[in-house]
């Protein structure tokens, strides 16, 4: 058996890099929201597929309107994020079904990392890092922000300010993880290891690390497996990690 290292090497980061953000959005109870802005992004592919252009462009570009919009109106209201985000996802979900090409509709719900270029694989790996760079100098405010966000602003830090970056960072991993999972299937790759890592650690550090690497594995793992019986990647990965979750229950930690 041939193995193309292109769709290996772009899935280990972006499963890495997607389990690393999703441990802090379960810490902040935002796991749903991953999955959710995983939709939003259809608009954005469906506009790539159309036009002949790299569908992570067209995914961020839609996730960044959606995050911006979430945002601006989060500003405005005390309504929860969840209800915002379930606004634009089943709104750009309905645009999105309509634009999509009938031909590529498969490979917007469930991903194409067969595919991936050279260029696909640089962009993952660049960004992948810089996320998790970007949300290591976020840390302590983060958390600072999810314990408390009066006590954040009572010591003159932008709540709002950290809430976007860090809904920014869930824009790029998902808008990368489109090529491999698809719209449909996105949301497991940030849920999945997180809440897997969350049943066998109590530490919040040990947490993020144990979540990244639960994405690189299940990432590995689907990736080749899909490979040596050709089948969809995308639905194999979600196997493999549930697959983790399910394990994970008896390393659990009280």
């Amino acid at each position: 058996m041939n193995i193309d290292l292109l769709p290996i090497i772009t899935g280990i980061f972006v499963g890495a890099a997607a389990g690393y953000i999703g441990s802090f959005m379960v810490l902040r109870r935002m796991a749903l929201v991953g999955d959710a802005l995983s939709h939003v992004a259809l608009p954005g592919v469906a506009l790539a597929f159309v036009y002949s252009f790299n569908p992570f462009i067209g995914a961020f570009v839609a996730l960044f309107i959606g995050i911006l919009i979430i945002w601006l109106i989060e500003s405005k209201t005390t309504l929860p994020t969840e209800s915002l985000v379930g606004l634009m996802f089943t709104f750009a979900l309905a645009v999105g079904l309509l634009i999509t090409p009938e031909e590529e509709i498969f490979h917007a719900l469930i991903g194409d990392i067969a595919n991936v270029t050279l260029v696909d694989t640089a962009i993952t790996v660049v960004l992948s890092i810089l996320v998790v760079v970007v949300m290591q100098m976020i840390y302590r405010k983060f958390v600072l922000s999810t314990v408390s966000s009066d006590l954040a602003r009572s010591s003159g830090m932008s709540v709002s300010g950290v809430n976007f970056v860090f809904l920014l960072l869930v824009a790029i991993i998902v808008a990368l993880g489109i090529k491999v999972v698809g719209t449909l299937l996105m949301g497991a790759l940030v849920i999945i290891p997180a809440i897997a890592a969350r049943n066998m650690t109590t530490s919040l550090s040990g947490y993020a690390r144990l979540s990244s690497l639960i994405g690189f594995a299940s990432m590995l793992a689907g990736i080749l497996i899909a490979e040596w019986f050709a089948l969809p990647a995308g639905p194999i990965v979600v196997l493999a990690s549930s697959a983790v979750f399910g394990l994970s229950f008896l390393f659990r930690k009280s």
